[in-house]
């Protein structure tokens, strides 16, 4: 691999997040029949954030202050695994999907601490609704990542996307799994119907109500580490039904069209279904399980001589 693809990779990392941020957005406003704001706003916003300075309670410790250090670095790690421009990535080893879960992980387990050091039992809410939603989607996660490694017979993250839509199995396992991580995806980037970035009842709050004491720089941090995990996601979603599949510039340009163009399906369900309740947003997270499970069984019945 060269230095070029490295750099590609690392720009797509670093630019697309907000990028796929303002197509929601965009997205959600067209559907609505607003104007919205400029497809670029997230990117002023961010700017905005970080030339402000943070304040912080003086019932916070040191955990408060580095939590979105380590979210930010954790998820910044974690993107050298994904396929974000088709199905390679600067740093690949046998299932080293587990390794970028249990960054994720960590990022999740310092901001849930952040928000119990607060004090405030509204964050306290959000961290404990955060943590009981992350432990019901790994296994979707898992079960979908492992049942590509069966049908791929490769380990690696960037490897698992190799399998495409072929014929009718591969297509089967293909875009059950996908549905199973698109499902996972807006558990982790806070996106409805799981959770509401734009709202402001703390009743109903998950993530944003972990945030609320975050200011500045480290406000700036966790939307950026937030819109990086839905890029990581829609990325390797895009790469399962790459039609160029492998390296080259043209599937990287492919890959990044489709990620473009799961965003703008987040948009319209976000314009279209309305968020769940806390009690059915488990109920949801199974479907994805479900999803996982029939990819499962058909590779079971593929590879056993069923094709």
């Amino acid at each position: 691999m060269n230095a070029v693809a490295i750099l590609l990779h690392v720009a797509a990392l670093l630019a697309l997040p907000p990028l796929l941020l303002g197509v929601i957005q965009r997205t959600k406003a067209l559907w609505a029949g607003r104007k919205g704001p400029r497809l670029l706003q997230v990117y002023s916003d961010l700017r905005r954030l970080l030339r402000k300075r943070p304040v912080y309670s003086q019932v916070t410790t040191g955990i408060f202050r580095i939590a979105p250090i380590v979210l930010l670095a954790s998820t910044l790690v974690s993107g050298a695994f994904a396929p974000l421009l088709g199905g390679w990535a600067p740093v690949s080893f046998p299932y080293d999907f587990v390794v970028v879960a249990y960054l994720w992980g960590l990022g999740r387990l310092f901001l849930v601490l952040a928000a119990l050091d607060t004090g405030s039992a509204f964050e306290g809410m959000g961290a404990s609704r955060e943590a009981t939603y992350a432990a019901v989607a790994e296994p979707a996660l898992f079960l979908a990542l492992g049942t590509l490694a069966a049908a791929t017979g490769h380990g690696a993250l960037a490897d698992l996307v190799g399998l495409g839509l072929r014929g009718p199995a591969e297509a089967v396992v293909s875009l059950a799994c996908l549905a199973a991580v698109f499902v996972f995806m807006q558990v982790e980037a806070a996106r409805v119907p799981v959770d509401d970035p734009s709202t402001h009842l703390e009743l109903t709050m998950i993530h944003e109500v972990m945030i609320l004491d975050h200011a500045g720089p480290d406000l700036a941090a966790i939307q950026y580490a937030s819109a990086m995990k839905l890029t990581i996601c829609a990325a390797f979603i895009a790469a399962l039904v790459n039609p160029l599949p492998g390296g080259g510039l043209a599937s990287a340009a492919a890959n990044v069209v489709l990620t473009l163009v799961v965003a703008a399906a987040v948009g319209c369900v976000e314009s279209l279904v309305a968020r769940l309740r806390l009690r059915a947003v488990p109920q949801y997270v199974l479907s994805a399980v479900v999803a996982a499970l029939v990819a499962l069984l058909t590779t079971s019945w593929w590879q056993g001589g069923g094709r």
